[in-house]
């Protein structure tokens, strides 16, 4: 692209008949909204429901996860957790078509809005953005958080600085994500008519819950995967 952003399109539509589309425009570099959201509702207010290890000076009016949140929100009104919807996600390289439900469709856009919001404490999580998967499972999850750190590690290694080749940091990085997630509910229950924004969080932070909970049993749910890293001896040598 010419003008150095990365588009993604989501567009749902409901058995009611009515859709929804969100677009998502990203700074190709920073991996940061390219666009100013309209004059934020008050539950986007930092000091409303502020997460309690927030880091943002007191002088920072709005919060910009909850800030990126609101095209979301305004997609989910009048729409419950378990209405049916057909999702299209329009990615730089794919585009990708699916009938789920309205919790899961949202969580998906949900996880690329929160992965680029310029909150602190969902940074390390743009590389996921930038290969966005959407209505990703729990072991592609897994799989992509883990690689994404694993190679994070790597590059700093290659610079001279200290790898964290076991995980710690990645661990860490969630578990202060799941403070986020949970301030974030309370944001957007009264922001939200059904439950479906809602939910949409409940279903990132079992996500959130589950990279630490497999990296701390040795990820052995998807160990299998690696046997060809593990050849057995030659015979007869």
């Amino acid at each position: 692209m010419t003008d150095g952003a990365l588009r993604f399109h989501y567009r749902f539509r409901f058995a009611s008949g009515r859709e929804a589309e969100v677009d998502v425009e990203l700074d190709r570099d920073a991996l940061e909204s390219r666009r100013q959201a309209k004059r934020p509702p008050e539950w986007a207010r930092l000091a409303f429901h502020r997460c309690g290890h927030c880091p943002l000076p007191e002088e920072v009016p709005d919060c910009p996860l909850a800030v990126r949140l609101v095209p979301l929100v305004e997609a989910c009104r009048g729409v419950a957790s378990h209405d049916p919807v057909t999702v299209e996600a329009v990615l730089p390289e794919r585009s990708v078509h699916l009938s789920t439900t309205a919790q899961r469709a949202f969580s998906s856009l949900m996880g690329l809005l929160v992965a680029t919001s310029g909150c602190p404490y969902t940074a390390f999580l743009k590389p996921m953005a930038r290969f966005h998967l959407p209505m990703a499972s729990e072991e592609e999850t897994v799989y992509r958080a883990v690689s994404m750190y694993l190679l994070g590690q790597y590059f700093k290694q290659r610079e001279g600085r200290a790898a964290d080749w076991e995980l710690a940091g990645l661990i860490a990085a969630y578990h202060d994500l799941r403070v986020v997630n949970k301030a974030m509910a309370e944001r957007l229950r009264p922001a939200s008519e059904r439950d479906s924004a809602v939910n949409a969080l409940v279903l990132l932070d079992l996500l959130a819950k589950m990279v630490p909970y497999s990296v701390e049993d040795s990820l052995a749910e998807i160990r299998y995967l690696f046997d060809p890293y593990f050849p057995l001896p030659s015979v007869g040598r």
